[in-house]
């Protein structure tokens, strides 16, 4: 019971810490609300007010009305620019897109030959120019298509194919987004908060009055676990209901009680690393290196960002031994496919499996540090 108690009430000093560290309690408040929101809705689904140019070589009636089926929202207002201004203008970034319509374009259609037009593409715009470049190519064709044929109009198709879409009917965007940042945020906050609360009272002298105390290592270790992990679940509750739910109307069809107890065993793990972290870093700064050197795999690697199967298997294998490689797995099942235990418990005993070795290595070094400050 003296334990439990030596954890409880340091654990309450760690909140009382938190609670005067406004810098670190904006960053909570942020990175739960206004940057879920923005992420969520800053990312296009579809080609948006794309920058394009226009050399109209021809000033023939296919070539201008070629140029009038590029309009907003996919495409700003096209440039008609002529040809000496296409690299200059692709070197300012003035236009995503140049297309260079050749003279006799429309002569040369009528023909039947193949006349070729030039897509000049500005490739450091990646989302855009991905998805541009075939939105400008199916466009231009349809539009010949229908010239030469006198009438708008498709073959009908032999096959029909039957779209069905499950979980994300409509392939909103911000469905995905949203519940990705917050598994991001899961991650990021837990590991800040609980290797920031180990280093502030190393730069404030607190670890020696806690060295003449009686408690033990892994008392003040779990106090710090059980503390800033307690402060994360609750911002991850309050996001899930008023952002994600509220704010961004996203349907959640799994158990919210689930997912925040998958959240919890992932927090054990990840607080751990964050001690561990911070026993390795002699200064806040050093810290944060060590933050974006760890940050940066766990998020794109862990199959939250691209599907883990397009990686190499290399990477695959590594990323196992990430707990946020089978907590993105458990959260997509829960919060998007509704899938309950009886479908997850495999990523929650990886979590279980992940944390305790996390915190046995985190407990050993923590340790040696104390016993080198003492």
């Amino acid at each position: 019971m003296s334990r439990a108690s030596n954890i409880y009430r340091l654990g309450v000093k760690e909140l009382w810490s938190l609670l005067r560290d406004p810098i670190m309690l904006v960053l909570i408040v942020f990175s739960f609300t206004v940057n879920i929101y923005i992420a969520a809705t800053a990312m296009p689904d579809s080609l948006h007010k794309a920058m394009i140019a226009i050399v109209d070589e021809d000033q023939s009636p296919l070539s201008k009305r070629i140029a009038s089926d590029f309009y907003p929202p996919h495409f700003m207002a096209p440039s008609l620019i002529s040809l000496s201004q296409v690299d200059p203008g692709m070197d300012a970034g003035e236009f995503t897109f140049a297309l260079d319509i050749p003279p006799d374009f429309q002569r040369e259609v009528l023909a039947g030959r193949s006349p070729v037009i030039q897509l000049n593409v500005d490739a450091t715009m990646m989302s855009q120019a991905f998805t541009g470049n075939g939105y400008i190519q199916q466009i231009t064709l349809d539009e010949v298509s229908e010239f030469v044929q006198r009438h708008r109009g498709t073959a009908t198709p032999q096959v029909e194919l039957a779209l069905r879409a499950r979980f994300n009917p409509a392939l909103n965007v911000v469905w995905f987004g949203s519940l990705m940042e917050v598994i991001n945020a899961v991650t990021m906050l837990s590991i800040i908060l609980a290797g920031a609360a180990l280093i502030r009272e190393r730069e404030h002298g607190t670890v020696e009055h806690l060295l003449v105390m009686p408690v033990t290592p892994g008392e003040i270790m779990l106090a710090k676990v059980w503390s800033m992990g307690l402060v994360v679940l609750l911002a991850t509750a309050f996001s899930l209901v008023f952002i994600i739910q509220g704010a961004l109307r996203v349907p959640i069809e799994g158990s919210v009680t689930l997912f925040l107890f998958c959240a919890t065993l992932h927090l054990f793990a990840t607080t751990s690393m964050g001690i561990f972290m911070a026993t390795m870093a002699r200064s806040m700064p050093q810290f944060g290196l060590l933050m974006m050197l760890t940050m940066l795999p766990l998020q794109m690697l862990s199959g939250g960002s691209t599907p883990r199967e397009s990686m190499p298997a290399f990477a695959q294998n590594v990323m196992l031994v990430a707990p946020t490689t089978h907590f993105v797995s458990a959260a997509q099942a829960i919060l998007y496919r509704g899938a309950g235990l009886e479908v997850v418990w495999p990523q929650f005993l990886a979590l279980v499996a992940i944390g305790v070795v996390f915190f046995i290595v985190a407990l050993t070094r923590f340790r040696k540090t104390i016993g080198t400050m003492a």
